[in-house]
């Protein structure tokens, strides 16, 4: 029986979303702010400029914007509006991670997190209000699904998030007598961003792309192809479109080597099974910024992180391009699940290395603010009913106890 139809039916249905008189320009990428332009009879720069205000600089008061016509500003202080998420909540780990709750409005919040490191600052924002797809090992996914999110929304994580963090970095180079930049392209503190966060991007598919070109765009945030993911679970036909449409580097949620785990651990396999996705990476590369997928493999005890798992991954790694990123589990109470113990997790890592396929095993950065890989839950009106239909589930021999 196939489960994940009526989840994807779900995912590319829009819930009602507050309405506003105005255009809120953030939801709006080069190509429709141009068009905007045009139809209001201006010189096509002027979309431009707009965009380098809005995105580049972080301005968001039309007023500002000193190299507009008056009566541009005018009529865009009439018309349009920039309107972001409302932070409700905002926490900072001991390690420099930060984590934004976000409300989305119809009693829906979000979660972005930002990773500092040495040669980077990563952003891993959310693409939907919940998740269809129900990974087991995914807290956002048992929480179960109510929106896609606007361009403006998924944008609004990118914007919010560099103005918080240029703020603290300028805050501090002032504070030791050092001038503050003027927040430019080759000054960015958010140097790659990952659709990582809640939700399936690619459930969400054009909302997703008009975003991936505004993050792309030399007059906005001027990022390379190869510094912004999307991450998939292995929604096939979307995965070929994007190789099409908007290629950036994909990671694949892989998690098991064989169709009947990940059938449990990842139920969209039971539509989309791994000959099938593997095709798909297969057909991706043609058009991929860089030489290889990255597969994210979530390691969990005693269940898919066996000798004959490293096995059958190796199998894989011989039919398509690829580097292994082991993520060490988080837990969760609904889950029933472990991590496994880190010898295990080195172990594994070296089967794979002595194949000679690339690996890594991700830091665990951010959990003592819930803000680490698969922690994310936000609060979401759930339309899918999941808890529901989750509890008294068997997985794995085990009955599943759904806890609020």
């Amino acid at each position: 029986m196939n489960t994940i139809s009526p989840l994807a039916e779900a995912a590319q249905a829009e819930a009602p979303r507050p309405e506003s008189p105005r255009i809120n320009l953030l939801g709006l990428d080069g190509a429709e702010l141009a068009s905007l332009v045009e139809k209001w009879g201006d010189k096509p720069f002027r979309a431009k400029q707009l965009l380098r205000w809005l995105h580049q600089r972080g301005v968001d008061d039309f007023e500002q914007m000193s190299d507009l016509a008056k009566s541009f500003r005018e009529r865009l202080a009439r018309q349009c509006e920039i309107r972001l998420p409302e932070v409700v909540t905002a926490h900072k780990s001991a390690d420099g991670t930060r984590k934004w709750l976000l409300d989305v409005g119809n009693g829906n919040a979000i979660e972005t997190v930002f990773i500092p490191e040495d040669d980077r600052g990563t952003l891993c924002i959310s693409t939907q209000a919940g998740c269809t797809v129900a990974c087991r090992f995914c807290s956002t996914g048992h929480q179960g699904f109510n929106r896609n999110l606007g361009v403006d929304e998924i944008i609004g994580q990118l914007w919010l998030a560099r103005r918080t963090v240029e703020a603290d970095r300028d805050g501090a180079r002032l504070s030791g007598g050092m001038p503050a930049p003027l927040g430019t392209q080759d000054d960015r503190v958010i140097s790659n961003v990952v659709m990582m966060g809640m939700g399936e991007p690619l459930l969400n598919y054009d909302n997703t792309v008009s975003a991936l070109r505004l993050m792309l765009d030399d007059n906005a945030y001027g990022l390379s192809r190869r510094r912004v993911t999307v991450s998939t679970s292995g929604v096939v036909p979307m995965m070929d479109r994007l190789s099409r449409d908007c290629p950036v580097a994909l990671a694949v949620s892989l998690h098991a080597p064989n169709d009947a785990l990940r059938d449990d651990l990842v139920p969209l396999n039971r539509k989309y099974p791994l000959r099938e996705l593997i095709a798909a990476c297969q057909r991706y590369l043609e058009f991929a910024p860089r030489d290889f997928i990255t597969f994210e493999y979530v390691m969990l005890d005693g269940i898919n992180d066996g000798d004959e798992h490293a096995k059958q991954l190796i199998d894989i790694a011989r039919q398509v391009s690829c580097k292994f990123n082991l993520i060490p589990f988080n837990p969760f109470p609904q889950s029933g699940l472990k991590r496994s113990p880190m010898a295990r997790v080195r172990l594994f890592a070296q089967r794979l290395m002595d194949a000679g396929i690339v690996t890594t095993v991700r830091k665990t950065r951010g959990d003592d603010i819930d803000a680490a890989c698969g922690q994310l839950a936000g609060e979401v009106k759930d339309r899918t009913r999941l808890k529901e239909r989750l509890a008294g589930e068997t997985r794995f021999g085990r009955i599943v106890e759904v806890r609020e």
